[in-house]
């Protein structure tokens, strides 16, 4: 089994979701005590918000490709960037490293294309949503991407950084996003991408008519199978670590 990496703190909140899922996630396609090899840098997450909202994305990028090195130094043999805004930089944060960075825009667009959808709803912190380097990222694997309103698309924000990474997970923020989806699905969305880590803490497929695509999860399956694919467990459920990459 290969080591995992993953440089997570932005914010623990949904960080800690990844280090569950990667665990779960090897338990239950190695059985028994399994867990997974992983290594966790968790960076100061108002560091890098405050740098966010300076505009000094090339700063936080140099912050983040040196907790990378630190993560690949403690043995990493690949990298999650456990966060969809912060992969702005993952072209700085792939330069300070040798192990390869999964980049968390490819594998939910593989995933959605798995699925036979063709336009998706996106939802996700203002930068994501309004900025090229994530939907130019699924563009490119022949997605239409739409996103919400401007109205819709700052509560989607606000509530990002002033409740779910705080931890707080209200019902009437789950009704928010609940038709923020539906106004995305009268707009011709066949299923949307929860584009932010932590909104995995509020919606679930449950809330949604449309197939909704975890980025975080899909994120870890990738990793799984991939460490797993590659490492001395190889031969143990290969068939299903192919499928759930899918």
């Amino acid at each position: 089994m290969l080591t995992i990496g993953m440089l997570g703190g932005m914010s623990w909140e949904s960080s800690a979701h990844y280090y569950r899922l990667v665990n779960e996630l090897v338990r239950d396609r190695l059985g028994g005590l399994h867990s997974a090899r992983c290594v966790l840098h968790s960076v100061d997450f108002a560091e890098i918000e405050s740098l966010q909202s300076a505009g000094e994305w090339e700063q936080a990028g140099r912050l983040l490709g040196q907790a990378a090195a630190a993560v690949q130094a403690a043995g990493a043999d690949l990298l999650l960037l456990c966060t969809n805004t912060m992969h702005k930089v993952a072209d700085q944060i792939q330069a300070a490293v040798s192990i390869p960075l999964m980049h968390l825009a490819d594998t939910t667009a593989e995933a959605v294309t798995a699925a036979g959808l063709h336009t998706v709803g996106l939802l996700g912190t203002a930068f994501t949503m309004e900025q090229d380097f994530y939907r130019g990222r699924l563009t490119r694997h022949g997605l239409r991407v739409i996103v919400p309103e401007p109205e819709d698309r700052a509560e989607v924000h606000r509530i990002i950084y002033d409740e779910l990474c705080l931890g707080e997970v209200r019902e009437t923020s789950r009704q928010t996003y609940q038709q923020v989806i539906e106004r995305l699905v009268e707009s011709g969305a066949q299923g949307v991408i929860l584009g932010c880590t932590e909104i995995e803490l509020l919606i679930s497929p449950a809330d949604s008519p449309v197939p909704v695509f975890p980025t975080s999860r899909l994120h870890v399956e990738a990793a799984v199978n991939a460490a797993l694919r590659n490492g001395p467990h190889r031969g143990v459920d290969a068939a299903a670590a192919h499928g759930a990459s899918r």
